[in-house]
């Protein structure tokens, strides 16, 4: 077996050696490298650098504040997302890796994505945001102060308003799209919404009764910190539908003062007038006008008109 010296002897040739030195050199005139051995110059050794080498080269060969970095997914660093950041340990230089600016950013966005839950909802809508609702027609003006007003008084209290919207109009006149865009700003500011498709929603529940699902979503909905309920009076009820899941939801919500928005085709007395007919064609005005006494006490009514946006699309 050949000795370990003759071993070394053979493998660090000049040409390995005068390699090592050029490499030596350029790693040791990187910035940060140079930034980092002057502030720690009372505890690091020509005899730590030499060892650190390798650590000191992934320093130097990686990127840093995502300039060598297209984007997130064509990261070059080992780890993608992460930069390495250089530390002292005993006698030896290391990297620890931070989260880079693309990375923090893809965080956050990930973190605002989670504050909403959308349940049957279309994709426009739900990219929505306040900076793109156009403003050329009054009433979107004063939908949008209103929905500001609500979000300014989150930021200066910390504390949610009582009361949400009501928000009402014509077909296609950006209603569903208001709602969108709140639940956005909202996300931005951490605080969690659920965004409800009502007639969707209410057929899912008939169907949540054979798969025992039906409580756990009803409680899920009604407990939202924000609750959006979008499009409601786009269809009939049964008397089950509007009594035992809206008039739960409502209810609960109304008692526990949670803010919720919703968006409909109808002002509040036809949208009572909708209510009170069920599917078998039965009138109930009483219990309508419990639900509507529901409505009136948790939202501010909003009337929305203008072009209709999906017929110039």
């Amino acid at each position: 077996m050949e000795r370990i010296n003759e071993t070394l002897k053979r493998v660090i040739t000049p040409e390995f050696t005068t390699r090592l030195d050029d490499m030596k050199a350029e790693v040791l005139e990187d910035p940060g490298i140079k930034k980092f051995l002057e502030e720690n110059a009372a505890t690091i050794t020509p005899k730590v650098v030499d060892r650190s080498l390798s650590k000191l080269y992934e320093y130097k060969t990686s990127s840093h504040n995502c300039e060598s970095c297209p984007s997130l997914e064509q990261c070059i660093n080992n780890l993608k997302g992460f930069e390495p950041k250089l530390v002292l340990d005993r006698n030896f230089i290391d990297s620890a890796f931070v989260r880079c600016k693309r990375g923090v950013i893809e965080d956050e966005r990930k973190k605002v994505t989670s504050m909403i839950d959308s349940i049957h909802m279309s994709k426009e809508v739900m990219e929505a945001t306040l900076a793109t609702v156009d403003l050329k027609d009054d009433s979107r003006v004063v939908a949008v102060s209103a929905a500001n007003a609500f979000l300014n008084e989150w930021k200066r209290t910390n504390t949610l308003p009582k009361k949400g919207l009501y928000i009402y109009g014509p077909f296609g006149v950006g209603k569903s799209y208001l709602l969108g865009a709140l639940a956005n700003e909202l996300a931005a500011l951490h605080v969690h919404s659920v965004v409800v498709y009502v007639p969707e929603f209410l057929r899912e529940m008939k169907q949540a009764i054979q798969d025992q699902s039906l409580a756990e979503k009803i409680e899920f909905v009604k407990r939202a910190p924000v609750l959006m309920l979008d499009d409601l009076g786009a269809e009939v009820m049964s008397s089950w539908t509007r009594d035992e899941i809206l008039g739960t939801i409502l209810h609960y919500r109304m008692s526990e003062q949670l803010p919720t928005f919703i968006s409909s085709n109808f002002n509040y007395e036809d949208l009572q007038d909708n209510l009170s007919f069920t599917q078998r064609g039965e009138k109930e005005v009483v219990k309508a006008g419990r639900i509507m006494e529901r409505i009136r006490t948790l939202t501010i009514p909003i009337a929305l008109h203008g072009k209709n946006w999906r017929e110039n699309k």
